[in-house]
């Protein structure tokens, strides 16, 4: 599924970065050589590096 249409960031590349350690969409799109360009795309990538995030810190426990 794509998140960003405009630059063709798909989910498993946001999770991908999140697991290189991106904190927000700017590093996921940094990983990827672009930049955000209608921005449409930021909150679902916030709730997608949230998720993961999540994820993480239980599986830390």
């Amino acid at each position: 599924m794509y998140v960003c249409n405009c630059n063709g960031i798909r989910e498993r590349d946001v999770l991908s970065a999140v697991e290189e350690g991106a904190c927000r969409p700017r590093e996921v799109f940094a990983r990827h050589g672009c930049s955000a360009q209608c921005a449409k795309c930021v909150c679902e990538m916030r709730q997608i590096i949230q998720d993961r995030r999540e994820v993480f810190a239980l599986a830390a426990e």
